[in-house]
Order: structure tokens, then C-alpha cells, then sequence
């Protein structure tokens, strides 16, 4: 079954380039978000041929405040956001982002939220469809023609701040995407307060990849989870990270090995914004 769940949510620039010349091509959609910012600059400047630009601040995301910095949008917008990009209720959808996923998750599991089933994510992002020799577009491209899919929320499951302190004081576990130092407290980019969600299990991103940004092989990936929550977890899991983005890049490697995870939206940074304690230290990544 761990093949059948890996063709399932990832495909690779191989398999994308024979998907676009077939006579049903997917819905293609760019996700550029480098150092905590939009970069529709990378995506002017190339991008797979047919590509919809995403603007991960302002069409995969609410307004912050109390809700994080990327809190999930309102239904009715977000289906703005999906007709605008040509999708229908049986659209097939492949979203990347420049390399490792850690975008582009979001995007997948925001499909999969609204209701759509067939939507992957290209392994290795725009990096490995230039790898394979495969051509680029640049500029803005065509507008598609607009789609008519009615988004259905919460298709895929989430946990809001109150679950997310009583799983890890009731055997569940909440995961947290971010690099090991920023979990710990070491350093903090984005959010006023360095730290981590009481109790949450540090479990970087980037232990799930290789270094050209493609996914580990299914055992990999199950050994990584097996060393951070066990083997035979029958609790509940979450993923989190700091404003709900990245750690979506857990649930979808989890797809990839059939282990379903919940998805904090808010992460820490919704948790800060509520006021919650805080913790600083604790294990190194595993």
C-alpha cells in the first residue's frame, strides 16, 4: 500500500511532463514563498509551462492576527482563489514550489481541505523539473479559464490550540516542523517570542528529504516517524509549526506511509498571539 499512497500525493517531472501533453492535463499551480516572502519575481522569471502563480500570503491565507500569521482563509475566498486558477469539482491539481515541498504542502493540503481528491506535489519542486532537462515558460503566462468548483471545508482534519495542549498531556503527539534551533528557542525570525508549544516533539522537515529536495524513500520516512513517536502510535498526531504552513510538509509525507495527522492551522505563532506559555529547550531534533 506505501507505493499505491506515494503515487497518491507526489509525482515526479517525468511523470508531469507525459501528464501535460496528454489529452486531460492537471491543473498546474506555482508556489514561490522564499525567506518568509512571496516571490512572484522566480515565478515571472520561469516557470513550468502553464503554470497559475499562488500567492501563498494573500490566496492560501487569512489576514493575521489573533489567528497566527497565516491563519486558513475563509471558504468562500479560497474558492475565488481555485476558480480564478481554472480548477473544477474532478480537477486533477499538481502544486511545487522552487525545491523542497515545504510551500507547495500547504497548497496540497488546502486542495484537499476544500474537497478535491486527486491533487499531488511535484517531488523536488521546479529544481528537479529543470534537472530534467524539461522546459520553462517565463512571464505571466495565459489566464485559464475560470473553474467552477465549490469548495466543501474541512476535508481534511485540524486542532485548534485547546486539543492541541490536551493531546500532549492525554498520549497524543503534536509535531513541529521547525528547524531544531528555532524549536529550541535558539533563534526566532518571524515571531516576537523564541520557543515552542509545551510538549510538542521537534520534528524538522528537512529530516524527510534529500539534499536535491526530493523525498526520502517510504522506509526512510517511516523510520524518521517511528523514532519521533514509535512504531505502533495509536494516539492521536498533529503537525504544527510556526503560522501553518510547514507543517503541512508532515502531513503530506505522513500520506506518503498512510499515517494521517491532524493539522494544527494556527501553529505558534497563533499560540503567541492567545497569550499560552511557552517552553524554550528540550531533546535535539531526532
Amino acid at each position: 500500500m506505501t507505493d499505491q499512497h506515494v503515487r497518491e500525493v507526489l509525482i515526479s517531472a517525468a511523470e508531469l511532463a507525459k501528464a501535460l501533453e496528454s489529452g486531460a492535463p492537471p491543473v498546474l499551480l506555482d508556489v514561490r514563498w522564499v525567506a518568509g516572502v512571496v516571490d512572484r519575481e522566480g515565478y515571472l522569471a520561469g516557470h513550468v509551462p502553464g503554470a497559475v502563480f499562488v500567492d501563498l500570503d494573500a490566496d492560501l491565507a487569512g489576514p493575521p492576527g489573533v489567528g497566527g500569521r497565516h491563519p486558513l482563509p475563509r471558504p468562500a475566498d479560497l474558492q475565488k482563489v481555485w476558480r480564478a486558477a481554472g480548477i473544477v469539482d474532478d480537477s486533477s491539481v499538481v502544486v511545487y514550489d522552487p525545491k523542497d515541498s515545504s510551500v507547495a504542502a500547504r497548497a496540497w493540503w488546502l486542495l484537499r481541505w476544500s474537497g478535491l481528491s486527486s491533487v499531488r506535489v511535484l517531488d523536488g519542486g521546479l529544481a528537479a523539473w529543470v534537472a530534467g532537462g524539461h522546459p520553462v515558460e517565463t512571464g505571466p503566462g495565459a489566464s485559464p479559464r475560470p473553474g467552477s468548483i465549490t469548495v466543501i471545508a474541512g476535508s481534511m482534519p485540524t486542532i485548534d490550540a485547546d486539543r492541541a495542549r490536551e493531546m500532549t498531556l492525554s498520549g497524543g503527539t503534536l509535531l513541529d516542523a521547525r528547524a531544531a534551533a528555532r524549536y529550541r528557542g535558539e533563534i526566532e525570525p518571524l515571531d516576537p517570542i523564541a520557543g515552542h508549544i509545551p510538549g510538542a516533539v521537534n520534528l524538522p522537515l528537512t529530516e524527510l528529504l534529500k539534499p536535491d529536495g526530493t523525498f526520502r524513500e517510504p522506509a526512510g520516512i517511516e523510520a524518521v516517524f517511528e523514532r519521533t513517536i514509535g512504531p505502533d502510535d495509536d494516539g492521536e498526531v498533529a503537525a504544527s509549526c510556526g503560522s501553518g504552513v510547514t507543517g503541512c510538509h508532515l502531513i503530506l509525507a505522513g500520506a506518503m506511509i498512510g499515517r494521517p495527522l491532524a493539522l494544527y492551522p494556527g501553529s505558534y505563532s497563533e499560540w503567541l498571539a492567545l497569550g499560552r506559555p511557552v517552553a524554550v529547550g528540550g531533546p535535539p531534533s531526532p
